[in-house]
């Protein structure tokens, strides 16, 4: 499936901003090699992703995927650094 971009809004930007996590350091982490996994949300489809940014830092990230005018967009829901608890677990996957 080939990504067109990213939707931001007044919506979803706050949500994942209030955490320290920049626009850009989540278009970093969902453009390069991401581990993805479902998100149990019982509403609408969405997905879990971590990963780290081109500085080094990791983050934890929910999003789900738009369709709009025949493009299909990532719509990051919620964002927010991960716990050293997380980084170990991640880079002993990786």
């Amino acid at each position: 499936m080939k990504i067109a971009g990213f939707e931001w809004d007044d919506g979803n930007w706050p949500k994942c901003g209030k955490h320290g996590v920049t626009r850009e350091e989540i278009e970093q982490v969902l453009s390069g090699q991401p581990a993805v996994m479902v998100d149990p949300h019982p509403n609408e489809p969405r997905m879990r992703a971590i990963g780290k940014t081109t500085a080094g830092r990791f983050v934890f990230l929910v999003f789900m995927l738009r369709k709009l005018d025949r493009r299909t967009l990532i719509r990051p829901i919620s964002a927010r650094h991960m716990h050293q608890k997380e980084i170990d677990h991640y880079e002993h996957q990786t």
